[in-house]
């Protein structure tokens, strides 16, 4: 066999495993199948192929081959496909047949455990005083909104119940298994074994980082806390207390101006208006709560983007949100999920490589890489010139500057605190994996976990409590979460590059083209750093986030102030189409698509949710 026909052959074998696990996936985390074991069987046929070593062997046989051949663009480019699989399957190769077996295994048990959490009420107490079931997503908006604090309380009691139901329903075994894992291919833990798959850094090169990242923003962060305890007493730094108690009021006064039954419109002007667009993808968006669907937003490609042989090949990407429109904060809530799994969709999209190796969300794309994409997007959405272009109520009109300066009044000082929400997260499951199998109970887990939020929040317990994040329950985001972070990080010095080049991001049909050349077009070819390298000249520096978090309110309104403006001396720019085939669902039905045009979709998807949930 041809090297070139090795490589179509070897891209051919991925995207049938690929499109099967991902189909399964989509299915049984949308609640509209419960066939666990056909979905485990496709996701260990699929994690057999990638971690079978003799892959490896055969590529580099197939490289050696090519690289005696005459230089020309074929030879190059066959390189280049056969090296973007070499990266692949080194990055999840299993060498032993113990780490094999023990990989099979912990498929199973991850997904018995998901199958088990699906079937799990978490309830909590309603304003009139009667219980109801609350997902994930209702229960989180509860704590950072509601007015009533027996909502808030009972919301929160809700998750840390769900801690323990995971502590005593396989978390603890899990943990001990991935541990198990990664010490079969040489790592001390789980955790070691993660950063380096993830992020292709150890565990000491990555908190080097976060470190330093802790110390910057550690004195902004506890002089918030001793400023919220003086004015709204101690009470404020209660878990179901905090969030609300610092910005509860301005997100009510915002929430008139952004309904969720705006929001796709928004993110379709938005979008359009940065010319960002979809290079012909068929999109499938589920952004609707509802009972035994997964309880966090995500993106996933089935069909990844490439050529294939010279023939584009558009993404097949479905992402979701957890919305429940009628409830205070979803539409602000929607509107920056849509826009973060949005702008997942469009890296996916848009990775124009020679196999579907490159333009794949697991190892070797960086979660940082990854997630820079998405953060940027959503960013957007606390700009002042955004909020003034598209944040109107139902008579059209724009929301007031009052209300934007409520809101940065009262999160700018809290801004640190959002940082090290994610900040946590590492700090908790580094420590986790390097408890010992004798160490890891319950009540040591939970003692663990109040800890270290009492160390980084300087909270006794956060408003969201450590082990009712999904992520950690999940393979591939599990130990991966600072990857949010370091995302971040780059997400302001690319705000900050083209701010200086530009004067300005939203809506501004410059930025779409630039994100597709410099951050997209490579995929997981190009490195984190270096992508970043590309656009600004600059490499991957903390320092930009930092500095936002230690604005004072009074100095980032001023800011805001200088970009609302702005919007007086420059032209509005046009909606330019998202080059994609959409569809709303809901579960297996269909709300609205684009086939006639992206306006009269959300005209479709518009009147759906008026009619259905009032706003």
């Amino acid at each position: 066999m041809t090297a070139i026909a090795f490589l179509d052959s070897l891209n051919q074998r991925y995207l049938s495993l690929h499109r099967a696990k991902e189909d399964f996936f989509w299915e049984t985390y949308m609640g509209t199948s419960d066939d666990h074991e056909g979905s485990t069987q496709a996701e260990t046929e699929w994690a057999a192929f990638l971690s079978s070593p003799a892959q490896i062997t055969e590529l580099r046989k197939q490289i050696e081959a090519v690289e005696l051949l005459a230089d020309s663009d074929e030879k190059t480019q066959t390189l280049i496909g056969l090296n973007g699989w070499l990266n692949t399957f080194r990055a999840h190769a299993l060498e032993s047949e113990q780490a094999q077996k023990l990989k099979a295994k912990l498929i199973k048990f991850e997904a018995d455990l998901f199958e088990k959490k699906q079937n799990h009420v978490m309830k909590y107490v309603e304003e009139d005083g009667n219980e109801a079931e609350g997902s994930l997503p209702v229960l989180a908006a509860n704590i950072r909104t509601s007015s009533n604090e027996s909502v808030r309380r009972s919301s929160h009691q809700a998750l840390l119940d769900l801690e323990q139901w995971l502590l005593e329903n396989g978390f603890l075994e899990l943990v001990k298994l991935r541990n198990e894992f990664a010490r079969s291919l040489g790592y001390d833990n789980f955790f070691d074994y993660s950063v380096v798959k993830t992020e292709q850094m150890t565990t000491t090169e990555l908190f080097t980082i976060l470190d330093d990242f802790e110390a910057r923003t550690r004195d902004s962060h506890l002089s918030s806390l001793d400023r919220l305890a003086d004015a709204k007493g101690e009470q404020s730094l209660k878990g179901y207390n905090f969030v609300f108690s610092f910005s509860g009021d301005a997100m009510r006064d915002l929430d008139p101006y952004v309904p969720f039954s705006q929001s796709l419109r928004r993110w379709v002007e938005s979008f359009g208006r940065l010319n960002i667009e979809y290079s012909g993808a068929e999109l499938t968006l589920d952004l609707l709560d509802r009972k035994g669907k997964y309880q966090n937003g995500f993106c996933h490609g089935p069909v990844p983007s490439f050529y294939d042989q010279g023939r584009w090949i558009p993404a097949k990407v479905n992402f979701t949100s957890n919305a429940k429109p009628d409830q205070v904060g979803s539409g602000y809530d929607g509107i920056n999920t849509l826009f973060h799994e949005g702008g997942h969709a469009a890296h996916f999209s848009n990775v124009k490589m020679n196999a579907p190796c490159f333009s794949q969300e697991f190892a070797p794309t960086s979660m940082a890489y990854a997630e820079t994409q998405s953060m940027f997007c959503d960013s957007l959405l606390s700009d002042a010139d955004w909020l003034k272009q598209y944040a109107l109520d139902a008579n059209g009109d724009a929301v007031p500057d009052s209300v934007i300066k409520s809101m940065i009044d009262s999160k700018q000082p809290f801004r640190a605190y959002g940082e090290r929400s994610i900040l946590v997260v590492p700090y908790f499951e580094r420590a986790l994996y390097r408890l010992s199998d004798d160490e890891l109970s319950g009540e040591a887990v939970t003692k663990l976990a109040r800890a270290t939020e009492q160390q980084i929040l300087g909270l006794a317990c956060g408003p969201r409590p450590l082990m009712a994040i999904p992520h950690l329950l999940s393979d591939e985001a599990a130990c991966a979460y600072q990857g949010y972070l370091l995302a971040n990080m780059a997400v302001y010095q690319t705000r900050a590059y083209f701010t200086e080049k530009f004067g300005y991001l939203t809506d501004n049909p410059q930025i779409g083209p630039l994100l597709a050349k410099h951050y997209w077009h490579g995929g997981n070819s190009v490195n984190h750093n270096a992508t970043i390298l590309n656009l600004t000249g600059e490499g991957f520096n903390a320092k930009y986030l930092a500095d936002e978090c230690n604005l004072s309110a009074a100095q980032a309104w001023e800011m805001e102030q200088q970009k609302i403006s702005a919007l007086q001396s420059r032209a509005r720019a046009e909606v330019a189409p998202l080059n994609a085939t959409i569809y709303i669902v809901d579960g297996a039905s269909q709300i609205a698509n684009n086939q006639r045009s992206d306006s009269g979709m959300c005209d479709e998807f518009e009147q759906y949710i008026v009619s259905t949930y009032g706003r």
